[in-house]
């Protein structure tokens, strides 16, 4: 079992993006149907943010209302969450004003009904010296036990490299699924092993590319219709679907020479979609084998992100 804040976790972690940040969220009852779901089945490495929602109804507020109804569910989970929005600029703002607000509020939101084990920043804040930032959450947040330790999310191989003279990073949340493998080949993979740090996968069926939903041309860029009609015959012939395939091609290059943990965090609003994604397949090496040489050949079209999204900070 994978090892993240000291404590043991299942193989696949459970995304909470989902669950609070769109126009209609699911509702609350059906939310804590797939949480249960996500824990009965092992995955028990939850992910959400403070900026996935609004402050009344955001990742925390579940999280606080979910532990008010099961708190015996309180100790058998890992949370990280990401945070550092300024309110007012809506910016990444790792100022110490900032990064104590975004800590403070995010703590106040829980309610007292469970540690916040991992806090992140969305992204690298370019103006403010990483040193500064992490001393602040150190010292006032991690060596007081307020928070369990300190996380990275969207960074690239430079700023792990520099982080960890700063402090202990627990864990590297980034991209990574068929449709962007970037992390593998640009250092940030090859990071996170010299330091032992686990890789939490996020987007690892591709942003719902592999669910089953995109039915025909017109809903897949025609440069990504090959890699899905790909997956789905690998998929087809082993017996799982296409998303459960994709999941678990993420946790099987943890065992390739150079990779680290590798620990996918699917997000899904309904129990049948969690039951789908939290099933463990084991992938041989021929057909990881298989998978590269069909990704020799596929380019992704576009970006990951608007221009306007800082991405690899």
């Amino acid at each position: 079992m994978p090892q993240l804040a000291g404590k043991e976790v299942g193989p696949i972690g459970f995304g909470l993006m989902g669950l609070t940040w769109r126009n209609t969220p699911c509702p609350q009852e059906q939310a804590f149907e797939a949480m249960r779901a996500a824990l009965k089945n092992g995955c028990n490495c939850w992910n959400g943010g403070e900026f996935y929602g609004p402050p009344d109804y955001n990742s925390l507020v579940l999280l606080e209302r979910y532990f008010s109804q099961y708190p015996e569910d309180a100790d058998k989970v890992i949370i990280s969450i990401k945070g550092g929005l300024n309110p007012k600029t809506h910016q990444i703002d790792a100022s110490p004003e900032n990064t104590r607000r975004t800590l403070d509020d995010s703590i106040a939101q829980l309610k007292g009904r469970k540690k916040l084990d991992l806090f992140e920043f969305g992204r690298r804040d370019p103006a403010v010296p990483m040193k500064l930032t992490f001393d602040v959450i150190d010292k006032e947040y991690v060596q007081t036990g307020k928070v369990g330790g300190i996380s990275l999310s969207e960074v690239r191989a430079e700023t792990i490299h520099e982080a960890v003279k700063h402090t202990k990073v627990l864990a590297v949340e980034v991209e990574l699924s068929l449709f962007a493998t970037e992390v593998l080949e640009n250092g940030v993979a090859a990071a996170c092993a010299e330091y032992g740090i686990p890789l939490i996968a996020y987007s690892p069926i591709g942003r719902g590319m592999l669910t089953g939903e995109f039915k025909k041309l017109d809903d897949v860029p025609r440069t990504r219709c090959y890699l899905v009609e790909q997956v789905e015959a690998i998929a087809k012939k082993k017996g799982c679907t296409p998303a459960q395939l994709a999941i678990n091609w993420t946790r099987a290059l943890s065992r390739r020479p150079g990779m680290p943990t590798i620990i996918p965090i699917p997000g899904a609003t309904t129990v049948g979609r969690v039951e789908e994604n939290s099933k463990l397949i084991d992938i041989e090496d021929e057909e990881m084998a298989q998978i590269d040489a069909i990704l020799a050949k596929f380019t992704p079209a576009g970006e990951r992100y608007p221009a306007a999204v800082a991405t690899n900070t």
